[in-house]
């Protein structure tokens, strides 16, 4: 009898997971057929994993990473992921930013006296070693555990690092953004690695936009992007080729909204179904 209900439940977590992919093919099917899709490449034996989590471990949480160079558009992928989230029933989300665990430069950069001659000393923001990755997967570990974390927040104008600011609470959908979140140190405890691509020239647009906010101009800003240009060949791009999914940085903030919603609306479908 026992072996009877075992094979039972074999052929309905077989029939979840292939009613997931199947669903998510269609997604897929769609995204493909326009003219700038989101998603450039799938490991689809990485869905068949992440859909048997889905039906085996129901109150674990995914942590999905998402990384990619400078300006590439990881961001604006995170904030409309999570405009679809409150859109559909996965209201249950947190994100952690790469960006806020920087270690504190305030004091190197008033010794410098600007970034220029802050920059002249070799000095970078751009490598892992500029942030405290230790302490950021520290807290991941506890989000995924269920604790509730206090991230730190970081200036990017005065280098400045404050402690305990953002508080962060434990979710079913936890996501990290960042340059280094696909780091070697932290891969273990990743679910879903995400890399997002955008060709050389737009990031270049973007990032030189993004760095007069920032407070770097004229040849400070020509020196921190030629460092994160050179940083980005040695630890950033080389992940592109570790990720599940990646994603194309072109894609209007719209799309990216009704592609991942439509994602997480093929798995929902499935899972209220039963």
């Amino acid at each position: 009898m026992n072996e009877k209900i075992a094979f039972c439940d074999l052929r309905t977590d077989i029939s979840f997971v292939a009613r997931v992919l199947d669903n998510i093919r269609k997604v897929i099917l769609y995204d493909s057929e326009q003219k700038q899709p989101l998603i450039l490449k799938l490991n689809e034996g990485f869905i068949f994993n992440l859909a048997r989590k889905a039906l085996l471990e129901k109150d674990s949480s995914f942590l999905i990473s998402v990384t990619g160079e400078s300006a590439s558009g990881k961001t604006t992928l995170v904030q409309n992921t999570v405009k679809a989230c409150l859109k559909s029933d996965t209201k249950n989300y947190t994100v952690v930013c790469c960006d806020d665990y920087y270690k504190d430069a305030s004091r190197e950069l008033k010794e410098a006296g600007s970034y220029e001659n802050l920059f002249a000393t070799g000095f970078s923001f751009d490598t892992p070693d500029a942030i405290d990755l230790e302490l950021m997967k520290e807290h991941l570990i506890d989000l995924k555990n269920g604790k509730e974390i206090k991230s730190p927040q970081y200036d990017f104008i005065t280098c400045e690092s404050k402690k305990n600011s953002i508080i962060k609470k434990p979710a079913k959908i936890i996501l990290n953004e960042g340059l280094y979140v696909l780091d070697k140190n932290l891969l273990d405890i990743v679910d879903v690695k995400v890399f997002v691509f955008t060709p050389f020239q737009v990031i270049k647009d973007r990032w030189f936009s993004r760095a007069i906010s920032r407070g770097k101009t004229g040849k400070a800003a020509e020196m921190q992007f030629n460092d994160v240009n050179q940083t980005a060949y040695r630890y950033i791009r080389p992940t592109m080729n570790i990720a599940d999914v990646v994603i194309n940085g072109l894609t209007t903030s719209e799309y990216i909204e009704e592609i991942t919603g439509m994602l997480i609306e093929a798995i929902l479908k499935v899972v209220k179904s039963g």
